[in-house]
């Protein structure tokens, strides 16, 4: 058990450590205050509720890549890309199979609108790939150019995709990818130095771009950023190769990740940054891009979908649909979840004793 978390014990952890912090920042000196607000932290369901327990079904699974392959729809690449970050044989969801067809055989823009750990992440990043190793088919791989750009809202998540394309391409050299935010350095030397800071356990890969002048030289197939660095490289004439020229005839796919936290303001100022980017690497060629969005929390379910892909359209400035008994112009990739029945009986019920061997 000891590599597994004990949810019961790492409960009280948080909150005693919750505590002992409440209790730092409020150094109360006079004693009996400092009694009572110590009294009032312990007072039970303040602080922690529950435990609470969800019986969440999984969801439903689909084909696998290799049976897209199969079926002609994934490109045999997948084959020799395909590793245990991206298992050929390992059965997708069924919503990640139906967001993957919608992409590379329908053509169209989509918003992933599933749960945490639903696997966002395959809808976008396959059919990326996929359009990779068809380029590599016709010997284009190998001119420098983005292909598809991953814009966050956060580092963090940057640097959490980062560790994933990492896994996924460590051993497919051809396709390459980087990270240009405020965190990139200028040089390549310092930026090795701080990849081994940042990094010190993650593998140094020759076909990930780490510095900007690299990146300047050599665009990435795949460039992960956040839309206020989007907006200095598209002012700055030194970062032009981006978008112009040779190196930015290339673009495919735009990817906006978290898209619930562009409103109001902020969804305006994304709204016209977006067009200005389709504008500059896409403007005689409109239908040439893929919108995709993801989201965790966009819409309570289907009867929200019309105002869902209503918002995408408006946010990106391209079409997004959603017609009742038409699957084929239906953009919102939900989850779907097997039935409770399909799960079979319970294995048993709880007794005092198994409580008490949860303590």
């Amino acid at each position: 058990m000891a590599n597994h978390l004990h949810p019961l014990q790492t409960t009280a952890l948080i909150r005693d450590s919750y505590l002992r912090y409440l209790k730092t920042i409020y150094p109360f000196q006079e004693q009996d205050l400092r009694d009572q607000f110590w009294r009032a932290l312990e007072t039970p369901g303040l602080l922690v509720k529950g435990p609470l327990l969800e019986a969440s079904p999984p969801f439903q699974t689909g084909s696998t890549i290799e049976g897209l392959i199969e079926a002609g729809l994934l490109h045999p690449g997948f084959r020799t890309l395909c590793s245990d970050a991206l298992p050929l044989e390992r059965p997708l969801y069924l919503h990640q199979e139906q967001g993957i067809d919608k992409v590379v055989r329908g053509g169209r823009n989509v918003i992933i609108a599933t749960g945490t750990g639903s696997g966002k992440t395959e809808v976008f990043l396959i059919p990326i790939l996929d359009h990779l190793l068809r380029e590599g088919e016709v010997d284009t791989l190998d001119q420098p150019g983005v292909r598809a750009m991953l814009l966050y809202p956060m580092n963090a998540l940057a640097n959490d995709q980062l560790k994933r394309l990492r896994r996924v391409l460590g051993d497919f050299p051809a396709i390459t990818f980087g990270r240009y935010t405020g965190e990139t350095e200028e040089t390549e030397s310092r930026a090795e130095d701080r990849f081994r800071d940042q990094f010190p356990r993650e593998p140094r890969l020759d076909n990930e771009l780490i510095s900007r002048e690299r990146m300047r030289q050599t665009p990435p197939h795949i460039l992960l950023t956040n839309y206020a660095m989007l907006e200095y490289l598209l002012l700055r004439p030194q970062d032009c190769e981006f978008f112009d020229g040779e190196t930015g005839q290339h673009w495919r796919f735009i990817v906006l990740d978290e898209a619930h936290v562009y409103d109001g303001a902020s969804g305006i100022e994304i709204a016209m940054l977006l067009r200005r980017l389709k504008d500059r690497v896409a403007g005689s060629e409109p239908d040439r891009l893929r919108c995709i969005a993801t989201s965790a929390t966009l819409g309570r379910g289907r009867e929200d979908f019309p105002a869902v892909t209503a918002f995408a359209a408006e946010l990106f400035g391209e079409r997004f649909e959603w017609v009742d008994g038409d699957p084929e112009r239906q953009d919102v990739v939900a989850a779907t979840r097997l039935p409770m029945a399909a799960l079979g009986a319970p294995w048993g019920e709880g007794s005092p004793e198994f409580y008490a061997a949860l303590q």
